[in-house]
């Protein structure tokens, strides 16, 4: 049961931002699987069954990350991530995948939401042309967005702009992938079982935007 995180878990992921060598780490690793992997697998399995009660056509999967990266895509990095996630999204072939809840922790802060993240250029083809035939439906979400103050439209835009639908809907044609992301600083709730209602809490403020992305993937659209 999901008990909170500990002010000792941003130390550790301080330290491994710092430290980001194989020494360091294992002289660690427990406090790795008790302060972050843990507790992080026992949130994402709460919210995983809290979504899954109430919202069983979604038929989300949970995936929680490891902190070992890819030996093929370290880049000059070091071989441990210093941030770590869970996702709850739908099955999907290959990494352009589909829409995804998450919660994340890092050194500096914690934070989630969801996102179409690394979207194929045809998906994001989809989204605009069902923008064309009919704007009204994403621009009340939209607005929905625009009214509350904890999630935020984070999009990587295109350098030239793929067309105009108006203000409301611009940063959303013109992305080429998105999401709408919350952060706060460590304290508070995240040391509480209490954390585990809020990330609820907003993943079902999420669900109309997440089951709007979602359909794009059964789309045929001539584009």
């Amino acid at each position: 049961m999901f008990q909170g995180f500990s002010p000792k878990t941003q130390e550790f992921l301080w330290g491994i931002r710092l430290n980001n060598d194989r020494g360091w780490f294992e002289t660690h690793k427990q406090e790795y699987l008790d302060l972050a992997a843990a507790p992080l697998r026992e949130l994402g399995e709460e919210a995983a069954a809290a979504m899954e009660e109430e919202f069983p056509k979604l038929g989300l999967n949970l995936h929680v990350s490891r902190i070992y990266r890819d030996a093929r895509r370290l880049h000059g990095r070091g071989p441990y991530k210093d941030h770590l996630w869970f996702t709850l999204r739908r099955p999907s072939e290959g990494w352009t995948a589909r829409p995804a809840f998450y919660f994340e922790i890092a050194p500096e802060y914690c934070g989630m939401g969801m996102g179409c993240y690394d979207a194929a250029p045809e998906i994001m083809a989809r989204l605009r042309a069902r923008i064309d035939r009919d704007p009204k439906p994403l621009e009340k979400l939209a607005r929905r967005l625009n009214k509350q103050e904890r999630f935020k439209l984070d999009a990587r835009m295109y350098k030239r702009p793929k067309g105009d639908p108006g203000p409301l809907l611009f940063p959303w044609y013109n992305s080429k992938s998105f999401a709408l992301t919350w952060e706060q600083d460590w304290g508070g709730p995240l040391y509480t079982p209490a954390l585990v209602g809020e990330v609820v809490e907003g993943f079902r403020f999420l669900v109309p935007y997440y089951e709007y992305l979602d359909r794009l993937f059964a789309e045929n659209v001539q584009n």
